[in-house]
């Protein structure tokens, strides 16, 4: 198997349960769950939301690349990554290299009836939120296609169906990609 499987990364737009599919994906695979946006809040003491406000998004990208560097240096873990990590070429490269990567890939109209009720999410404030996330779509879905290893719709189905189907396929997908 050319590439490293101790790590599993879950990558795509906000809303396409990288953290509630990855918590239950994880127990699954005997894996730690690590949400790289938690984890840089525990280290900050502060939120995304308040590192967006005092530093721009700018600031923010650079201590989610700082934070993503940590995380993938670790073993046995399953990543869930913020929406734009993918934005920045050194995080693609950090998530090439040191695992498998997976995109949960989504609508526009799912995240609105997922994230209908988020106040949260800084890249959401915007007078109209579906406008502003098929911006985000047609800039960031070519990079989640480019980067992925696995790719897996996530369907209108529940959590446990949703992390169920993904731990078949990517079971499907190391027993293909060890017999090449």
């Amino acid at each position: 198997m050319d590439k490293p499987f101790t790590n599993v990364y879950l990558i795509g737009p906000m809303g396409s349960g990288k953290t509630s599919i990855g918590q239950r994906l994880a127990k699954m695979m005997g894996l730690e769950f690590l949400d790289n946006d938690q984890e840089l809040e525990k280290q900050t003491g502060a939120s995304v939301g308040l590192i967006f406000d005092l530093e721009g998004e700018e600031g923010f990208r650079k201590r989610e690349t700082a934070m993503l560097k940590k995380l993938v240096a670790r073993q046995n873990i399953l990543l869930a990554t913020g929406g734009g990590t993918v934005v920045r070429e050194e995080n693609r490269e950090l998530l090439r290299d040191s695992g498998l990567v997976v995109y949960l890939r989504t609508s526009v109209g799912q995240q609105l009836r997922r994230l209908s009720h988020d106040k949260s999410r800084p890249l959401l404030q915007s007078a109209n939120r579906e406008e502003k996330l098929a911006r985000l779509a047609e800039e960031r879905n070519p990079l989640y296609e480019q980067l992925a290893d696995l790719t897996f719709p996530a369907r209108n189905r529940s959590l446990d169906a949703a992390s169920r189907a993904l731990y078949k396929a990517i079971q499907s997908y190391r027993i293909v990609d060890a017999e090449s």
